[in-house]
Parts: C-alpha cells; structure tokens; sequence
C-alpha cells in the first residue's frame, strides 16, 4: 500500500534513538494505520437520481424524479417570451402528481412576490385563484385548473410584479398529453 510505504520511514528515524526494539515496533504498529487514515480519501457521497423524462408533448415536458424515495411526476411549460423584468428568472408552470397529493399546480415566477399577494389565472372561460409564497404560486383548486388546462389553447397568469403588474402566457398545446404521461407514470392510489 502507498500510503504505508510513504511513512515507513518514520518510525525508523524515532526507532533508530530508542534503545528498545519491542518499543519500536510497537510504535511503528501504532503509526501506520493513523498514517494510512489521514490518507485515506471519504467515499463518495450518494447523488440525488436527477430527473427523468417520459417525454416531450408539443410545448409540455414530462418527467419523474424521485423524492425521499418515492416517485413524483410532473408536467411542465415555460412562458412565451414577454415584458421584461430585470434579474427575473425562468418561467415555468408545473403540474405534479406526488404519492399523497394530486394535481398540484404552481407557477415559479422567476421573482419573489410580495407577502400576501394573489395570482389570477386564465384558462378558457376559467379563472382561478392562486395563493402565493415566495417565488411561487399555487392554485387553490388544482383538479379545476387541470380540468381548464385540458380545454383550453393556453392560461394567461397576471400578478403583481416587482415594478407593477406582470403577465404572463403558457402554451397548453400538448398539455393533455403530458398529463396523461405523468398520470400513468404515477397512477392515483
């Protein structure tokens, strides 16, 4: 072993002004393993398993990533291009099917929102409230949402923005397909 060989020497330079050889080499048993230790390289932590797609449904993604051991399946899209916001982050509208919960639909708005405040989103005829809680917003009412979302051509969010009102638009062609994906992936229990 390397490592050994490398402070081999030790014990021979403190050994060779001892007068007692049992001595030496009992000091030599107990430096090469504390040597070798202090060498010795941690094992690799475990990774996370990243994401895994089920596929791509015109302008929805669907994918399953594992969380505390457990299957989770989600939808997605990104919002088309809009007004700028400066320092705003990506977009995204999710649809996710967790093991004790269903049809959780949220928006990252790519800012943090303003304590307390709503999200108005359009699907359709439809409209829903979404409570907020730093860079997100959650529907209230997921199963109605995800009801709209197969209906329409696309949901329209308007929320209060960090320079005032902010809008923005997702696509929904593809979406019922991707939610039957995600659906199959993680049937309701």
């Amino acid at each position: 072993m390397r490592t050994l060989r490398l402070f081999a020497h030790i014990p021979l330079r403190i050994c060779s002004h001892m007068h007692i050889p049992a001595a030496c080499l009992a000091l030599a048993v107990l430096l090469a393993p504390a040597s070798a230790l202090a060498q010795a390289k941690p094992a690799p932590a475990a990774r996370p398993e990243g994401p895994k797609s089920i596929g791509t449904f015109q302008d929805w993604q669907a994918a399953t990533h594992t969380e505390g051991g457990q299957t989770v399946c989600y939808a997605l899209t990104r919002a088309k291009p809009a007004g700028a916001v400066p320092g705003r982050g990506e977009v995204v509208l999710t649809v996710t099917h967790r093991p004790n919960l269903r049809d959780a639909v949220a928006i990252s708005a790519g800012f943090a929102y303003a304590a307390n405040a709503e999200v108005k989103v359009e699907a359709g005829p439809a409209s829903f409230d979404f409570y907020t809680a730093q860079r997100s917003a959650f529907a209230r009412e997921g199963a109605r949402a995800v009801a709209a979302f197969n209906r329409a051509a696309q949901a329209t969010a308007k929320s209060p923005g960090p320079r005032g009102p902010v809008s923005d638009t997702f696509s929904l062609r593809g979406f019922t397909q991707a939610y039957a994906a995600i659906t199959k992936a993680c049937p309701p229990k």
